[in-house]
């Protein structure tokens, strides 16, 4: 993500949001290309994997593709999990979180492209008849309002219990439909970018309905393929649980995939892709019109097709586009519980990259700055957290409100022996159980975020500095 205030620090499903790229003003192949950028060689590229990991490497694998004129090399670094004498390779799978929206957008687009459907369309011709999509003073949400983020539905929806709570698997599509159906609009559709995995889902009902295919049958038959992808599915077949590196999260303990989490389970379109390294680089050879293929003018559709968002910045069709004109990126990044993900191109100097990583966190610095080496690349967030215990009179002291100038307010809760912390709803944060690691600071597991707690030297508390996801600075919040 680009460096930024971390406000509105949206994750798509713990799918890390990124604010990417996404789009170019012609095809690939109209582009002339400036002279050829070098990129790292494969023992500089190596280097940068190995600081990353780190001494966590015995548990954890990242794998970096990189497809450019001269052809594909793939370098990795690392093992699939702690014990598996396996070193990751290009054929290693990952969960791909987030990166799943550009194929899901890539769905629409070829439907658009058959005819089968308008971008203009308003979701609501094609929705089953247990589903009602929002409306707002006459104006309905259609298939591009969903696919730019620009719908007006919010990233999780609001009725769900925290991911990490066994409530939470209870919740079931019926009540996601209930929660959509009955959903107040705050604002006008179309008039403003906010990250939406409920409206990623959304739109993979209305594909479902007009394809008359279940969302993930036909993602398969459509997209997946038509592009020779045979090592990328949402589900996991005895193959391609053979070859997966297992997931972490942010304190190195494996974790389940993000399908086992039932409220992400029931919306595969906004993040439940598995894939391999050397499958995203062959799809991203045809988005990059090395290889013919029949999804060719669907996928222009995906890049060209835009919206605003805020900065430097386009969102496309599933991707975003950085730095719009001559010098435009496409990218888009992931996350899960336990793995981070990015995919992304520079349509003018004609080089891609993949980048996966088997623990919770963001890959998107190393994509970035391999492709462009002035894009700095963010201090290691491959770190191991260790919970301690303390009296419970300690935890109690820590919950209250505490109020962040410009970003809202955050809400700590001393639940049975645990804290919990709420962060504004902007954020796209689900509420999350924090651990203590020492008196002061605190940790989320199945994210990458921190907390610390500050105190006057009497012991009262005066405040806590937040430490969001994708390493931006703290942000200091106030005691009410």
């Amino acid at each position: 993500m680009m460096p930024r205030r971390p406000a509105p620090i949206r994750m798509a499903i713990l799918l890390m949001l990124p604010l990417l790229w996404g789009g170019i003003k012609a095809s690939a192949g109209d582009l002339t290309p400036p002279p050829s950028q070098v990129l790292p060689s494969d023992d500089e590229i190596r280097k940068i994997l190995v600081e990353r990991l780190g001494a966590a490497e015995p548990s954890l694998g990242i794998a970096v593709g990189i497809i450019e004129p001269r052809g594909r090399r793939v370098i990795s670094f690392g093992h699939r999990k702690l014990g598996d004498p396996r070193a990751v390779d290009g054929d290693t799978v990952f969960e791909i979180g987030s990166v799943t929206k550009v194929f899901t957008a890539l769905l629409l687009a070829d439907m658009v492209s058959k005819k089968e459907l308008a971008l203009s369309d308003p979701v609501a011709k094609y929705l089953p008849n247990n589903v009602k999509a929002p409306e707002r003073n006459g104006r309905a949400i259609t298939l591009l309002d969903l696919a730019t983020h620009t719908s007006g539905l919010p990233f999780m929806p609001e009725n769900a219990p925290p991911f990490n709570e066994p409530a939470a698997a209870r919740y079931s599509a019926s009540d996601l439909r209930r929660y959509v159906s009955s959903y107040q609009l705050t604002r006008e559709i179309g008039s403003q970018w906010e990250y939406s995995n409920v409206g990623y889902w959304l739109l993979s009902e209305a594909l479902s309905a007009r394809g008359h295919q279940d969302f993930e049958d036909l993602l398969r038959k459509r997209v997946l393929l038509p592009l020779k992808m045979a090592r990328t599915d949402c589900k996991l077949s005895a193959q391609l649980e053979a070859n997966l590196a297992i997931g972490h999260d942010s304190g190195l303990q494996p974790v389940r995939g993000i399908a086992s989490v039932p409220i992400y389970s029931i919306m595969p379109a906004a993040g439940g892709l598995f894939s391999t390294v050397n499958d995203l680089l062959t799809f991203l050879s045809a988005a990059m019109k090395d290889q013919p293929s029949s999804l060719a003018p669907a996928i222009l559709t995906t890049v060209t097709t835009r919206r605003p968002t805020s900065g430097n910045s386009e969102q496309a069709l599933g991707w975003t586009v950085f730095s719009p004109g001559s010098d435009e990126l496409i990218f888009r990044d992931g996350g899960t519980v336990g793995y981070a993900s990015a995919i992304g191109w520079d349509p003018a100097r004609r080089v891609g990259i993949v980048v996966l990583l088997n623990q919770i966190g963001a890959v998107d610095d190393i994509a970035r700055h391999i492709l462009r080496s002035d894009f700095p690349l963010a201090q290691s967030t491959v770190k191991t957290h260790s919970a301690i215990t303390l009296d419970p009179k300690v935890l109690d002291s820590y919950a209250g409100q505490y109020e962040a100038e410009g970003e809202g307010t955050f809400t700590v809760i001393h639940e049975s022996d645990f804290l919990t912390i709420e962060a504004p709803a902007d954020w796209g944060l689900p509420k999350i159980r924090i651990r203590p690691e020492t008196e002061h600071d605190f940790f989320a597991a199945e994210l990458p975020v921190r907390v610390t707690f500050q105190t006057e030297s009497d012991g009262r508390v005066r405040g806590l500095i937040i430490f969001p996801p994708r390493g931006q600075k703290g942000v200091p919040a106030k005691r009410h």
